[in-house]
């Protein structure tokens, strides 16, 4: 006799029907892999460094060149995972970016989850950007400071900004005393729109509203996981292209996207970084990166420092302005009635993420996925609803005939859709008719 299965237990149930949602909504996520000739219009590889053969070979003469070096770390860094090629590594990040000191994490959202959930005192205020990092949202879920102290204000703007932060001000006498800090969280580069933060004018309002007196207690913390090597003299990132390093605390640069590396290095001084490495649980109670890891780090920087980055930055900026051009000539083609078709931002694009807002970002991205160009559809819960839209990343070795050629799939797609919404009201103008054309057939009939 054969044995009926056991039931489902009940966290099987729970998960099938939170899945079942999912597949219902059209939002669950599965692993994918393109096709080995698609063109990479999604990934992070700003600087197409992971193809680089200069990189590649400054890896492997990191690695000849510390023989006796083990591979792995060996367990976290506060036991046995420290050694003097980290702690010299850390020196040479510090001293490029113009910070106090570096300590080097795993990854920017094992950065991002220590720095808002250990440094935040009780006491403390937490402003940030609507479209913060979802690893931030983690670090302050997990902090001591409690929801009624955590503020957000609308992306990018400098009036929400202002109200914001006056009403912080005038709620909290701790912010005055200088009992309580404010603690405002950025993102150097919007990792869904591309903008940038308006980093100049918001340090602008602060020092119009803050009394000077009270205003170092106020610590900015700047995600330039996206501007590093993209930004900046020699890829140095936003506060460095601005001259602001000084106003800003805690800067994290990471390595997993342009740099074609992994980990992060948190920007801050040596008071913040001790604290960091005595209370941090995520820095705390992990293996810490392995040798080739950090070998690999330092030869991406080494290509910075020597200008070897300069040209591909200086490639990647004519193809953001081929795209950027290409996206508003199919955008100004548009009849008014099919504005909601395809919606482009206007003006000079500040980085290589562009955001194609569309009616269907999943039947454009799908489209596009089919005629071999790697492209995104972005939807919710990764941003608001209503915002859903093809994300796309250029990088320094897309040719400009790929480029030209994406612009002529997403423009084909614009066509077919206008063609097909076309068709649709004119069937639907049919089946119902003139209505006076109706009338008068009723009074024939009479």
């Amino acid at each position: 006799m054969v044995k009926k299965p056991p039931p489902p237990s009940a966290l099987d149930r729970a998960i099938t029907t939170a899945l079942d949602r999912r597949h219902q909504n059209s939002t669950l996520r599965r692993l994918s892999l393109p096709a080995a000739d698609a063109v990479d219009f999604s990934s992070n590889d700003f600087l197409s460094l992971s193809h680089s053969p200069l990189l590649k070979e400054r890896f492997l003469s990191e690695l000849s060149s510390q023989p006796s070096t083990p591979l792995g770390s060996g367990g976290s860094r506060l036991l046995d995972g420290n050694t003097s090629y980290a702690l010299s590594l850390e020196s040479q990040i510090a001293t490029f970016h113009n910070a106090p000191c570096a300590l080097l994490t795993n990854s920017g959202f094992d950065a991002n989850s220590a720095i808002f959930s250990t440094l935040l005192q009780p006491q403390d205020i937490l402003l940030y950007d609507s479209l913060i990092h979802a690893s931030v949202h983690d670090g302050m879920r997990a902090s001591r400071v409690p929801s009624t102290q955590r503020f957000s204000f609308s992306h990018n703007s400098l009036q929400s900004f202002y109200a914001t932060l006056t009403t912080i001000l005038a709620t909290f006498p701790g912010i005055k005393n200088g009992s309580s800090s404010i603690f405002l969280a950025l993102e150097a580069i919007y990792s869904m729109d591309g903008d940038l933060a308006p980093l100049t004018p918001i340090l602008s309002t602060i020092d119009a509203i803050v009394p000077p007196s009270i205003r170092h207690n106020i610590h900015i913390v700047l995600d330039e996981a996206h501007s590093t090597g993209v930004l900046g003299p020699s890829g140095r990132g936003l506060a460095s292209a601005l001259s602001l390093e000084n106003r800003i605390s805690i800067r994290l640069h990471t390595f997993g996207k342009s740099l074609s590396s992994n980990g992060a290095a948190i920007l801050c001084s040596e008071n913040i970084k001790a604290y960091l490495l005595n209370y941090a649980r995520p820095l705390i109670y992990t293996t810490f990166l392995s040798f080739p890891s950090l070998a690999l780090i330092r030869a991406a920087y080494s290509l910075m420092v020597e200008g070897h980055t300069a040209p591909l930055v200086a490639q990647l900026r004519r193809n953001m302005a081929t795209l950027q051009q290409g996206l508003v000539r199919l955008h100004d083609a548009l009849p008014c009635e099919a504005s909601d078709v395809l919606r482009v931002t206007m003006g000079e694009p500040q980085s290589p993420i562009f955001s194609v807002q569309t009616c269907d970002p999943r039947g454009l991205a799908k489209w596009c996925q089919e005629r071999g160009y790697v492209v995104r559809p972005i939807v919710p819960p990764t941003v608001p609803k209503g915002s859903e839209r093809v994300r796309v990343c250029l990088h320094a070795g897309n040719g400009e005939g790929e480029i030209e050629g994406l612009v002529r799939c997403v423009g084909e797609w614009c066509g077919k859709v206008i063609e097909e919404r076309t068709k649709r009201e004119g069937r639907g103008r049919s089946s119902s008719g003139d209505p006076e054309e109706r009338h008068d057939g009723d009074r024939a009939k009479l």
